[in-house]
């Protein structure tokens, strides 16, 4: 384990540059997949209404796609649109064998059923890795089995973007996780339970503090690697924090700043400021997690192509 320290930016994770990182290697594979198979990885992507906020992530998706080789597929719907019309351009998108991940933008409209709509992906195709079988093949273990490798580049399955983001971040910057103490802050099914088994599949030790945990700062202090996902602005303080930790910080939160421009600024669940003098290593908001969401997105979606030509056991 890493020792804690306050220089300027020496225990920083850099979450951009390992996103940069990781993008330029599927760029790479998908240059050798066309070559090899004359597949271009295909994503489609469906976005209803017209949020700001949506379509901003969109437009961020499809770029990344076309930086690393990846074929994007943009499907508009206006805010009314009903849940049946959305339920059968999944279903046409699911037998369309060009594309290899779909993702529906959320939210969606209040009328429509977000789950409904997202079980009609084909697992296979979830490549936000959020579909509930996709998520019971991550729990699934091999304990008795002759080989525990878990190496997320060839999982036959997909699993959610941002938890793969986190575990690629801690192993990325140098920390080995088998056999170390861990807790999971947060339980939502998007970050929190699957950040949660993917650590377990790395042979932590795991524990999950969720509102209900007596004295959680005591259970956090224990933790080698700290992962913070609970949507609370700077939570998570310095004395919670065990020396030379590794501190992933997925929250991002809005807060008044009147010294802003905008009146507010970015923070995650963790005071960085303050646990950053204690932290082994630890990730910024924004700069850290974030840009690798949009990476491991790219990634399942290569994936899934790959598994596609196959047979799926993603090889």
């Amino acid at each position: 384990m890493a020792t804690p320290s306050s220089s300027s930016a020496d225990n920083i994770i850099d979450g951009k540059a390992i996103a940069e990182t990781i993008r330029g290697e599927i760029k790479e594979e998908c240059a050798a997949l066309l070559q090899s198979s004359g597949v271009t990885p295909g994503l489609a992507v469906v976005l209803v209404g017209n949020r700001t906020d949506s379509a901003t992530y969109v437009r961020m998706k499809i770029k990344a796609c076309e930086e690393v080789g990846i074929h994007s597929f943009k499907f508009d719907f206006p805010s009314d649109v009903t849940e049946a019309d959305l339920i059968a351009k999944v279903a046409e998108l699911n037998a369309d064998p060009a594309v290899h991940g779909i993702l529906v933008q959320l939210p969606l409209p209040g009328h429509i059923h977000e789950q409904k709509v997202l079980d009609t992906i084909l697992p296979d195709k979830d490549v936000d890795g959020l579909h509930p079988l996709n998520l019971a093949q991550l729990a699934h273990t091999n304990t008795h089995g002759s080989s525990r490798k878990f190496d997320l580049k060839t999982l036959p399955y997909h699993a959610a973007c941002t938890p793969q983001g986190c575990i690629e971040l801690i192993e990325r910057s140098g920390t080995v996780i088998e056999g170390k103490e861990a807790v999971v802050i947060g339980r939502s099914n998007i970050v929190g339970i699957p950040v949660f088994l993917l650590l377990m599949q790395k042979n932590a030790t795991v524990t999950v503090i969720h509102s209900r945990t007596k004295d959680a700062s005591a259970v956090c202090k224990r933790a080698d690697i700290v992962v913070a996902a609970v949507g609370r602005a700077e939570m998570v303080k310095p004395d919670w924090i065990k020396p030379g930790a590794v501190v992933i910080d997925v929250g991002i939160n809005s807060v008044d700043d009147p010294t802003s421009k905008k009146g507010y600024r970015l923070v995650g669940d963790v005071d960085f400021a303050g646990c950053k003098a204690v932290a082994g290593k630890i990730t910024p908001v924004p700069g850290g997690v974030g840009p690798m969401t949009i990476a491991m997105l790219l990634r399942n979606t290569l994936q899934g192509a790959k598994r596609g030509l196959s047979g799926g056991n993603g090889n």
